[in-house]
């Protein structure tokens, strides 16, 4: 089933390639599948043209955890406090600041 929703979302980029909803959804589905270094290249051509509010960037952060690759991560969860707090989403900056606090002292020592 996600396998086909998958080709459902790449047919519709390839008549629009910068549709962030349809970027958005595709990241969503190699989500689903476990797809993490696909969903991490869907998630940056997406931010690279859509104004996120932040999950996003939870979203790519949580993939390059999966993936070993804390910088990365690191510096995600920061654009995406910037851009939750740009957007009105305390919540959702807490939520980050309270993920680097926890899980990445010990990478600014």
């Amino acid at each position: 089933m996600a396998a086909s929703r998958i080709d459902l979302f790449k047919q519709m980029l390839e008549s629009d390639p910068a549709n962030t909803s349809v970027l958005f959804g595709l990241a969503k589905e190699f989500e689903k599948s476990g797809n993490d270094g696909e969903m991490i290249t869907t998630l940056q051509t997406y931010l690279e043209h859509a104004d996120d509010e932040g999950n996003a960037y939870g979203m790519l952060a949580r993939a390059y955890e999966r993936l070993n690759r804390r910088d990365e991560a690191r510096e995600t969860y920061q654009r995406g406090m910037a851009a939750a707090q740009a957007h009105g989403h305390p919540g959702m900056v807490e939520e980050y600041k309270s993920i680097l606090d926890d899980e990445y002292k010990s990478l600014d020592a």
